[in-house]
């Protein structure tokens, strides 16, 4: 049974959905500039396969039904599939400025992040036709996470050094929260206990922590420069913070609220968004300024394996993972 205060309960090592139990693991890495997603067999640590896609590859998202992997092709204005059983490519649906995919709590609707203009977009999670698309007061939104009951939604604005909140059900903006001048927010993760958001501050250096009740801020936690990528252990004990412009790895603790262990890459990187194996020992992360993937020991923080991919590597996906369903970006399961 499922601990219902924890809202990443299902997502312990092994708790593969049956859906997902026959796909080969492999990590799927976009390279945002030479249009190509690389496939890593994270055994070996080396690339099987090379394909094209479209135009800016930001994210490899899967999808709510954990049957397709999406390719987020940003300036390519569309979306390629992947058969996660096969690990290929299938042919492109039209989708307009896709930075980020998400998918609503409940299934029924995914939201492309639409970054440069300004909107999100409710589609049909399977055809992707437009149902609404909702413009946003928030310059470059980016990522986001959902509340616990899955009423709500709270949106990072790059360059607005902002948040808004969306009521999910209403497709509506219903809250906006300042952070404070020249902040950069980016990756948001909600905390276990559905308390707290965590939200990544690239220029600020760290970590804010905001009330999901309230959406009053409630704090800060200083991780490195270039805070960017938010990830959950897989016993929700701990949230990985990949610290891009200083090419470190912190490690805080949920329970203390603060920062309890700091990893660095050797030789320096450019740790960006990734996630977590499905047995938890390894965090996959790309670097996104040099053309390389990062394996992580979450056990002690070594670098297992740096291995060259394409150009521009973003928001690479680890799967399968456990969990029930998805809520997008490179795997935020429920």
């Amino acid at each position: 049974m499922l601990d219902k205060h924890d809202v990443y309960a299902a997502d312990r090592p092994g708790m593969l959905a049956a859906a997902v139990r026959a796909y080969p693991a492999r990590v799927y890495v976009p390279n945002s500039k030479s249009n190509t997603v690389s496939v890593i067999d994270p055994t070996t640590y080396r690339v099987i396969d090379t394909f094209p896609v479209g135009a800016l590859p930001q994210h490899v998202t899967p999808s709510y039904d954990l049957k397709t992997l999406w390719v987020d092709n940003d300036e390519g204005n569309s979306l390629t599939p992947i058969d996660p059983a096969t690990g290929r490519p299938g042919r492109p649906v039209a989708v307009s400025d896709p930075y980020n995919l998400y998918f609503t709590p409940d299934g029924r609707y995914a939201i492309v992040v639409a970054e440069r203009r300004q909107r999100l977009d409710f589609r049909d999670p399977h055809t992707m036709q437009m149902h609404h698309s909702l413009p946003v007061p928030c310059p470059g939104v980016d990522h986001m996470d959902f509340s616990a009951d899955g009423r709500y939604l709270l949106a990072s604005c790059e360059f607005g050094a902002s948040l808004i909140e969306v009521d999910v059900n209403r497709e509506r903006v219903v809250g906006t929260l300042s952070l404070k001048p020249g902040a950069m927010p980016q990756d948001v993760k909600l905390s276990p206990d559905g308390r707290t958001y965590y939200v990544a501050d690239m220029m600020s250096g760290g970590v804010w922590l905001i009330d999901a009740r309230t959406l009053r801020k409630e704090g800060f936690i200083a991780t490195g420069a270039g805070a960017h990528g938010l990830y959950v252990s897989r016993d929700s004990r701990y949230l990985y913070v990949s610290n891009r412009d200083e090419g470190s790895v912190s490690v805080v603790s949920f329970a203390r609220r603060a920062m309890v262990r700091k990893w660095r890459i050797p030789g320096g990187g450019t740790p960006d968004m990734g996630g977590v194996s499905a047995d938890g020992k390894v965090l996959w992360l790309s670097g996104r300024y040099s053309a390389e993937v990062y394996a992580i020991d979450t056990r002690n923080g070594h670098l297992l394996a740096r291995i060259p991919v394409g150009n521009g590597p973003h928001g690479l996906c680890v799967y399968p993972q456990p969990g029930r369903y998805s809520l997008g970006h490179t795997g935020v399961f429920r």
